[in-house]
C-alpha cells in the first residue's frame, strides 16, 4: 500500500531509503552521447589552440605570457569588460522596469525600440560614431560603442521576466515593513537574477571576441592583438599564446556566472494564485523618464540612423555595389542554415543543464562557453588547420564554414533554449507518459510547443550574430562568397564609406525583422 503511495505521488525528498535514485527526467544515455558530440566539436579549436601555445615548451609560452604587452592588454580587456558589463546592466534592467513596472506612456514602442539596437552591428555603431566625433575612440569610445550595442541582451530577458513576476511575493515584502525601493533591491532583483546573469554573461562573451569594433576605435584588446599575431606578424604560436590567456579570462566569467546563477527551479505547473504585478505611478516623474529614454534611443539608434543616412546621401559619388543582391542573398542562406543548426544542436546540452543539472552537463555547457570566447580568427585557423591535415576535401566549403559559426555563437542559443526548456514543468511529459505516449511523442506533443517561441528567440540572435560576423567569414567562406559584412568591412578599411554604407544599411534592414522572434520568444524563458 506504501509502494503504490510512493510510485504515484513522488516528492522532492526522493525515493524511499534502499531504492536507487532514477535518473533524472529527460537525463537519457542518447542525450549524453548527444551533448558530448557537441561539445567535442566545440573543443576542437581549443585543442588546438593549447596544442601551438605550448608546442615549444611550457617555459617559453610562459615567457611569452610575462610581458608588460600582455599586462597592457590584460588591464584593457578587464577595463571594457567590467565598464561594459555594468553600464549594461545599469541600461538594461533599469529600461526593464520602467518599461514593464511602471506607468510610462508607450511600453509597446519602447519593448521594440529597446531590442532594435541588436539589429545594429557593434562595427557599423563604431564606424557611425566615428565619423560623427573626430578623434573618437580608446577606452572611453569602446565603452560608449559597446554598452549602446548590447545592453539590449540584458534588457530583453530581464523586461520578460518582470511582466511575468508573482506581486504576491512583493506584497509580501511590503507587508514586512520593505519600501517600494528595499522592495525591488530584494525581492525583484533577486527574482531576475538568473535572465539578468544570462544577459551579462552573452554580454560578457561578446566582448571577449570582439574585433571589428575595437579596431575601429583603435582600443587593443586581447582579440585585437591575436588578429594582429596572425596578420601582421605571421606568428601563430604568439597569437596562440593570447587566445590561451583569453581562455583563462572566459573561464573565470564563467566560473563566477555559475556561482551566481545556483539551483533554483523556475517553472511552475499551472497558473496557481499568480498575481501580475501592479504597475508603479511615476507622477512627476514621468517626463525625467521618457527623456532618459529618448536619449538612449538616440545613442542607440540615431546616431547610426543619421550617419548612415548621410553616407547614403553620398553614395551617388562613389561606385554603385552593383554585387548587393548576390551579397545579400548569401548573407541571408548562411545565417538561416548556421542559426538551425546551431539552435538544435544547443537541445542536447540544454536539456541536459535545464533537467539535471549534473556535471557532465555544467561541463557540456562551460565547453561551448569558452569555444565561443574565442575571436573569430582563432576558431577559423583551428578549422583550417585540421581540414587541411585530415579533412582535406572539406577545406574552405560552407560546411566548415557554417560549424565555425555554430561553435562561436552556441551560447547565444543556449540562453534561450536552456530558459525555454526550464519554463516547461517535466511533470507533463510524465503526465503524458502515463498517458501512454512514447518520450519522443511526449516531446514533440506536450514539450515542443511550449518551448518552440523561446528556442525560436535564439534562432534569432544567432541569425543576426552570423550575419555579422567578420573575422572567421574573411578566413572561411568560399571562394567568391561574400557576406555584407565583409563587403562593409572592404569597403570601410579603404575609407570609402559611400560605398560602404549600402552594406551597413542593408545589414540592419535584414536584422531588423528577427527583433520580432526576439521580443515574442522571450515569454517562455520569462520564467529563468
Amino acid at each position: 500500500m506504501t509502494t503504490t503511495q510512493t510510485r504515484t505521488a513522488p516528492t522532492a525528498a526522493g525515493p524511499p531509503p534502499g531504492r536507487p535514485r532514477r535518473r533524472a527526467a529527460g537525463d537519457s544515455l542518447p542525450l549524453r552521447a548527444a551533448a558530448l558530440a557537441v561539445a567535442l566539436v566545440c573543443a576542437l579549436p581549443l585543442v588546438v589552440v593549447v596544442l601551438k601555445a605550448f608546442e615549444s615548451g611550457a617555459g617559453e609560452a610562459f615567457a611569452l605570457i610575462w610581458r608588460p604587452r600582455i599586462g597592457e592588454l590584460l588591464v584593457n580587456t578587464v577595463s571594457l569588460l567590467v565598464l561594459t558589463c555594468v553600464i549594461a546592466t545599469v541600461l538594461g534592467v533599469g529600461a526593464a522596469w520602467l518599461v514593464e513596472r511602471t506607468s510610462l506612456p508607450g511600453t509597446g514602442f519602447w519593448r521594440i525600440a529597446l531590442v532594435a539596437p541588436l539589429a545594429v552591428p557593434s562595427f557599423v555603431n563604431s564606424f557611425a560614431w566615428s565619423a560623427l566625433v573626430p578623434g573618437f575612440e580608446g577606452l572611453a569610445g569602446a565603452v560608449i560603442v559597446t554598452s549602446l550595442s548590447y545592453f539590449p541582451f540584458v534588457f530583453l530577458p530581464v523586461a520578460a521576466l518582470l511582466r511575468t513576476l508573482d506581486q504576491g511575493l512583493e506584497d509580501a515584502a511590503r507587508a514586512l515593513g520593505h519600501g517600494p525601493w528595499r522592495t525591488f533591491a530584494r525581492v525583484g532583483l533577486a527574482q531576475v537574477r538568473p535572465a539578468l546573469l544570462g544577459g551579462v554573461l552573452l554580454v560578457a562573451l561578446h566582448l571577449l571576441a570582439e574585433y571589428g569594433a575595437l579596431e575601429m576605435l583603435r582600443f587593443p584588446t586581447f582579440t585585437t592583438a591575436i588578429l594582429d599575431q596572425f596578420e601582421v606578424a605571421f606568428d601563430s604560436r604568439s597569437g596562440s599564446v593570447l587566445a590561451v590567456v583569453l581562455m583563462g579570462i572566459a573561464g573565470t566569467v564563467l566560473t563566477l556566472e555559475l556561482l551566481a546563477r545556483g539551483r533554483v527551479r523556475h517553472a511552475r505547473v499551472g497558473s496557481g494564485t499568480v498575481r501580475r504585478a501592479t504597475l508603479g505611478r511615476l507622477g512627476r516623474a514621468t517626463p525625467f523618464a521618457l527623456l532618459g529614454l529618448i536619449v538612449l534611443t538616440a545613442l542607440a539608434l540615431g546616431v547610426p540612423a543619421w550617419s548612415l543616412g548621410k553616407w547614403l546621401s553620398r553614395a551617388d559619388q562613389a561606385t554603385e555595389p552593383a554585387n548587393l543582391g548576390p551579397t545579400l542573398w548569401s548573407t541571408l542562406s548562411l545565417g538561416l542554415v548556421a542559426a538551425a543548426v546551431t539552435t538544435v544542436a544547443t537541445v542536447p546540452a540544454a536539456w541536459l543543464i535545464a533537467r539535471s543539472r549534473s556535471w557532465f552537463a555544467v561541463a557540456v555547457e562551460r565547453v561551448t562557453y569558452v569555444a565561443a570566447s574565442l575571436p573569430g580568427v582563432v576558431v577559423a585557423l583551428a578549422l583550417i588547420t585540421l581540414t587541411i591535415g585530415f579533412v582535406r576535401p572539406l577545406y574552405q566549403t560552407t560546411t566548415v564554414l557554417v560549424v565555425a559559426y555554430a561553435i562561436l555563437f552556441l551560447p547565444r542559443a543556449m540562453v534561450a533554449t536552456r530558459a525555454a526548456i526550464a519554463a516547461v514543468p517535466p511533470e507533463l511529459a510524465d503526465a503524458a507518459r502515463t498517458l501512454g505516449d512514447s518520450p519522443v511523442r511526449a516531446f514533440l506533443r506536450v514539450q515542443l510547443p511550449l518551448m518552440l517561441r523561446g528556442t525560436m528567440a535564439g534562432f534569432a540572435l544567432v541569425f543576426i550574430a552570423v550575419t555579422t560576423e567578420l573575422t572567421a567569414t574573411l578566413l572561411l567562406a568560399p571562394t567568391g562568397t561574400h557576406t555584407l559584412a565583409t563587403a562593409f568591412w572592404h569597403a570601410s578599411a579603404s575609407l570609402d564609406y559611400a560605398a560602404a554604407a549600402p552594406y551597413a544599411a542593408a545589414l540592419v534592414v535584414l536584422s531588423a525583422p528577427l527583433t520580432y522572434l526576439l521580443l515574442h520568444g522571450r515569454n517562455e524563458e520569462s520564467r529563468t
